[in-house]
């Protein structure tokens, strides 16, 4: 029976434990690294090297003056962010989904904007092209943008059309030796310093048609939005098409309809529900460490109640997250992930990633609100995440239509 010498003071258990505290261990409740590969770690490794190499010491700063480090698009080719489950023939890394979860996790505990960048990349540029396109148009297109050498863009969304993709008034008529694009998209990440777009329009029959469109075709540009509260070192912007004359040899040749643009919000919604997650887990780990440091009334806020039960929620819907996007991306790997399931992933690793950053800035007091922590810039940043590639109700009531079979938002 232990004596109250033997009993240490929550001051004297936090000494003790602050040793054992590292990013692998306490955010891992479960044993999730038992559930992967040497390959897979090795993976998560390089690319959280990478970002507290490049862009931990310098997101604040980007961050705080709305500044996209165009020169990270080069430093993601080299170390594969781009297109991670591309087949190496045409650049890509040859990966497996829970891999690319696990990139996309990495990058975005660094910054939402920097993992947008290089998720847009993968799944919504570098996808079609390889999905969808011909032999020539991967091996002119994708080399370039996996190396970085290339930025590109996706192009769905319009002033008018966001939930309802299906309603997009952009068209392509078909002139002969060519087609002639016009319209507009808004909301696109990388836009203003893209090379390549891929734009979804309306035929003359009205079906949906992909289309890439190359900086430098007379009549296409790429406004920037400025004046953003989120997501503030990623780079917005807007693509205007005016009488773009589109070589017929730019035209995704393997899909037309919808199928084709929610296929690639599928790939990049995917990404989304791993990279929130770091989001989350960055949160986290910032709110335990402070916990530990910070004290009031003589002792550790971490001894609190309240404080603690903030942890273990926290702690807790990371976990459940995390087995959620394990078991996602080996069905993925299987080829059988459904569009619903993903929805409901990314719904799931957004919602949970922004209550964590809600009560990490609590704990944190009138700390969290500075760049000397990371929190008010992911609250910041989610507050994009939660709304772009499918609103946070939007998930729902794809959930909701795919166990009762009936469409509530139709």
């Amino acid at each position: 029976m232990s004596s109250q010498a033997d009993v240490l003071s929550p001051k004297a258990q936090v000494q003790q434990n602050k040793g054992s505290l590292n990013a692998a261990g306490f955010t891992d409740y479960y044993d999730i690294d038992g559930l992967l590969t040497e390959e897979h770690k090795l993976i998560r490794q390089s690319m959280r090297d990478f970002v507290k190499k490049e862009i931990s010491p310098n997101i604040e700063q980007w961050a705080q003056q709305a500044h996209f480090p165009s020169e990270i698009v080069r430093k993601f080719g080299e170390v594969g962010a781009f297109g991670p489950t591309i087949p190496t023939e045409y650049g890509g890394g040859g990966l497996d989904y829970i891999s690319y979860g696990l990139i996309m996790q990495e990058i975005e505990r660094g910054d939402s904007g920097m993992r947008s960048t290089a998720s847009v990349q993968g799944s919504l540029v570098m996808y079609p092209i390889y999905q969808y396109g011909s032999e020539e148009q991967r091996r002119k297109f994708l080399p370039k943008l996996a190396s970085g050498e290339w930025l590109g863009c996706f192009g769905l969304t319009e002033p008018d059309h966001g939930s309802n993709p299906g309603g997009m008034i952009t068209k392509i008529e078909d002139k002969g030796d060519y087609y002639l694009l016009n319209g507009a998209k808004l909301w696109i990440s990388n836009s203003p310093e893209c090379q390549v777009a891929v734009v979804w329009a309306k035929d003359d029959n009205g079906r949906i048609r992909g289309v890439i469109v190359e900086r430098g075709m007379e009549g296409f540009t790429t406004p920037e939005i400025h004046n953003k509260w989120s997501l503030r070192a990623s780079i917005t912007g807007e693509l205007v098409f005016e009488d773009v004359r589109i070589p017929k040899e730019n035209i995704l040749p393997n899909i037309d309809g919808l199928k084709g643009p929610l296929s690639c919000l599928d790939s990049a919604r995917y990404g989304i529900a791993w990279g929130a997650l770091g989001a989350a887990i960055d949160c986290y780990e910032s709110a335990l460490k402070y916990s530990l440091q910070r004290e009031q009334f003589g002792k550790p806020i971490a001894s609190f109640q309240l404080q603690q039960r903030k942890l273990a929620e926290m702690i807790t819907e990371i976990t459940k997250a995390q087995l959620m996007v394990w078991r996602l991306g080996m069905l993925k790997n299987e080829g059988k992930a459904t569009s619903a399931q993903i929805s409901m992933a990314k719904r799931n690793s957004v919602e949970i990633a922004l209550e964590i950053a809600r009560e990490a800035r609590q704990i944190h007091g009138g700390m969290g609100i500075t760049g000397e922590y990371p929190i008010m810039r992911h609250m910041m940043n989610l507050e994009s995440v939660v709304t772009y590639e499918g609103t946070h109700d939007i998930h729902l009531l794809i959930t909701g239509a795919d166990i009762t079979g009936i469409q509530a938002f139709k």
